[in-house]
């Protein structure tokens, strides 16, 4: 009985959610920055294929985890994290599964990635002290800054947790001045992401 009440507790909870989410244009946001984002994901997916074809990207950058000491590895993953982290953390998953202590560099690895999501944050609250860019966010893009600062939270939490970005997220709280300590929390879930990857490269392996 109680489990039934349980359950029944927690999908009212979560019809409330999608309810916020309806009225508030959440969906209708996420489509939009969807349709708006999709020709450059497009244009950058079928250029790293074209690059791809020619020279095998993953190959090189696991010929870079063995040709680097460990410092460079670290020094180079946390400069990607920072700025766009568009190459995929998994690579350096796999090279720390194959070092003699794989948790510590693995545990080394989400620090960083922590770590360079709050610099990015900041990197996007310097970007709004430019003048350009400050006039160009306040008078072209108000709705979405607004929707920005309504929904921060969560898509700080999809950019820790899912295989996007986290940078990008950070760099998008920095510039619509997202409170630090709630990026602070919501990105510390970046810290699971690499324990939940670990878990699977690491058996993979």
């Amino acid at each position: 009985m109680k489990d039934s009440q349980k359950s029944k507790s927690e999908k009212s909870r979560l019809e409330l959610l999608h309810q916020y989410y309806s009225y508030t244009g959440f969906y209708s946001f996420v489509w939009q920055a969807v349709k708006k984002a999709l020709p450059y994901i497009i244009g950058v997916v079928v250029l790293v294929y074209v690059i791809n074809h020619f020279f095998d990207i993953n190959e090189a950058l696991t010929e870079m985890t063995e040709i680097l000491p460990a410092w460079g590895v670290l020094s180079f993953f946390f400069v990607s994290e920072t700025l766009l982290g568009l190459i995929p953390p998994e690579i350096f998953i796999a090279w720390s599964g194959k070092m003699h202590s794989p948790w510590f560099f693995l545990s080394l690895l989400a620090v960083l990635s922590y770590a360079g999501g709050l610099l990015a944050y900041w990197m996007g609250r310097t970007i709004t002290k430019i003048p350009s860019v400050h006039r160009y966010l306040e008078e072209k893009m108000e709705k979405q800054l607004k929707n920005s600062r309504k929904w921060g939270g969560f898509l700080i939490v999809v950019g820790a947790l899912l295989p996007l970005p986290f940078s990008i997220s950070c760099i998008a709280a920095g510039i619509i001045k997202f409170p630090f300590r709630a990026v602070m929390l919501y990105g510390s879930l970046r810290l699971l992401r690499f324990v939940i990857y670990g878990l699977v490269i690491f058996h993979a392996l």
